[in-house]
């Protein structure tokens, strides 16, 4: 039986020791994107005030609309962080 492999040797081989403390990225990005959804979100905020007091009424639709557009801007960073 051999020996077991070194970490000089494992990284010879190119394989990269794994990060113990991931970090997540998705919150950032999704802050960096908020200013692009403006839009949406006075959308939204507009219909939460139009609906102030009205117990069947929602504002669902606005709410995906808005973070639809967050996702959309933030997908993108997020896969590039990743490895």
């Amino acid at each position: 039986m051999g020996q077991p492999a070194t970490k000089e040797k494992e990284q010879e081989e190119g394989e990269e020791e794994e990060d113990p403390s991931p970090v997540d990225t998705k919150p950032e990005c999704e802050e960096s994107c908020k200013p692009r959804c403006v839009k949406q979100l006075l959308h939204y905020e507009a219909c939460i005030k139009r609906i102030e007091g009205s117990p069947r009424k929602h504002c669902t639709g606005q709410y995906f609309d808005y973070w639809g557009c967050i996702d959309k801007c933030a997908a993108p960073k997020i896969f590039r962080t990743l490895k």
